[in-house]
């Protein structure tokens, strides 16, 4: 027999939780489905672990460096790797307490432990369990593709999420991919000591990213040791001693590399397998994804599809905005969509990238007229006081409107000055308003002003 329930979130990532929390607010009986952790991957192994490492290997770097600001450190640097796992540990564990207390606390929310399945479009199996509510909203995320190498499940090839539980340096870590979860495990990594190859198949890093800061990017991580194999393929994995080695392809040329420790970095892959959306009247596309309209609802009736899984975002704020928009509808009688939403996303390296909207390749792509500056982030005082000039800002304009198409900032403070181009953008406010305002000094926002006074029309 099946229990009724008002509404069943499959999967607890950054958007179901939220939702179910706030259904259960409503008065509303709620199952929530999660088949490992609360939180999902920001929480457990994307944005706060990652970013907790990206901390401890900063402050090495720190130490390391201190002799150029002047200060003088005695005796060898040294980085305890049980203790930088201790310390991503607590924070995660207090995150997911944190969370796992608020769910609990909510009366007519109940968590069920388990993996969800469709049986019909309005009924859930979970175990021997049968659940049953109106509506059903999929939130269960992606997971770290594999691809089918010869040798891969010979050896044992780590991912974002087992990276998580290495407490020791490796020798040589190699990573396939030189996107950006490969490209922040690159850095951290090198920063704590370790030997890094990053092994990528096409001819830069972070290839959605224009050329000019594509080439920054391997620069700033090129200075710190980092090895870069582009255009280069793999094509057998096996055991070497206690290590790994990787059986390349450069052109014609063929070659091998082994180390300690092998990363895969290739993307992501939704988690759709398991849902039996056939039983709901429900497919994926080609990708694997779940198609939504812009307001998150799936062709059937009383399913919606949120974050990573419905291929309108991969980020842990587009997953939060899916619950926003969910939520509105649903509970608010609003009319919010994903319709317009601004693409904004960062690079977590050292300095950091910031993105929003456009490309220079989009915008030329597009055929818009346009303006672009570019300035080196040597130009800018915060910058050189601190001796981290490393990056680039960039901007792109309409020509007729004067509004915001797109910003990339590659430097210190980048994935937090590039929301004051985010907000003209979103208020459609005249990049001339921003150009006429007072900044503090000595900040990286008060170059932005400079940066636009240079516009030039884009060729």
């Amino acid at each position: 027999m099946s229990e009724q329930f008002d509404a069943i979130v499959i999967g607890a990532g950054q958007s179901g939780p939220f939702l179910a929390a706030r259904l259960a607010e409503a008065g509303r009986k709620v199952a929530l489905v999660e088949r490992e952790h609360l939180g999902g991957t920001c929480v457990n192994d994307g944005c706060t672990p990652t970013k907790t490492l990206v901390a401890s290997a900063r402050a090495a770097w720190t130490v390391r460096r201190a002799g150029d600001l002047g200060v003088r450190v005695g005796g060898p640097i040294t980085v305890d790797m049980k203790a930088v796992k201790a310390r991503k540990d607590k924070v995660v564990g207090a995150s997911i307490k944190s969370l796992t207390d608020w769910v609990a606390s909510l009366k007519t929310l109940e968590f069920i432990k388990g993996a969800g399945s469709f049986v019909s479009p309005t009924e859930v199996a979970v175990g021997k369990r049968r659940l049953m509510a109106p509506q059903i909203f999929i939130n269960t995320g992606a997971s770290a593709t594999v691809p089918d190498w010869p040798g891969i499940h010979s050896v044992p090839y780590l991912t974002n999420s087992s990276m998580m539980q290495l407490d020791t340096l490796p020798g040589h870590l190699i990573i396939a991919g030189a996107s950006y979860v490969g490209l922040e495990f690159a850095q951290m990594y090198a920063r704590f000591g370790a030997k890094v190859t990053v092994i990528e198949r096409g001819p830069r890093p972070a290839s959605r990213e224009d050329e000019d800061i594509s080439a920054a990017i391997r620069s700033i991580l090129e200075a710190e040791g980092v090895t870069f194999l582009f255009d280069t393929t793999i094509e057998a994995v096996a055991k070497a001693g206690h290590g790994i080695l990787l059986s390349l392809q450069t052109g014609k040329k063929r070659a091998s590399v082994e180390g300690t420790h092998f990363l895969v970095a290739l993307g992501r892959t939704p988690n759709t397998a398991g849902l039996n959306l056939g039983a709901a009247g429900l497919a994926t596309d080609a990708r694997g994804f779940i198609p939504v309209d812009d307001h998150l609802r799936t062709k059937v009736d009383g399913i919606w599809a949120m974050g990573d899984v419905n291929g309108r975002g991969a980020f842990t704020h587009t997953s939060y905005n899916d619950f926003e928009v969910v939520a509105n509808n649903v509970l608010d009688g609003g009319k919010r969509s994903i319709k317009g939403r601004i693409p904004v996303y960062g690079l977590f390296i050292d300095p950091p990238l910031g993105r929003i909207g456009m490309s220079e390749a989009e915008v030329r792509q597009s055929g818009k007229k346009a303006l672009m500056a570019v300035m080196p982030m040597s130009k800018v005082a915060r910058a050189r006081e601190r001796s981290e000039t490393q990056g680039l800002m960039k901007v792109l304009v309409d020509a007729r409107s004067k509004q915001i198409l797109g910003a990339a900032i590659l430097g210190i403070g980048g994935d937090e000055v590039v929301h004051s181009l985010l907000q003209l953008m979103a208020a459609g406010t005249p990049y001339t308003t921003m150009m006429e305002t007072v900044h503090i000094h000595p900040t990286v926002s008060e170059l932005l002003p400079t940066l636009l006074g240079g516009l030039k029309p884009l060729e």
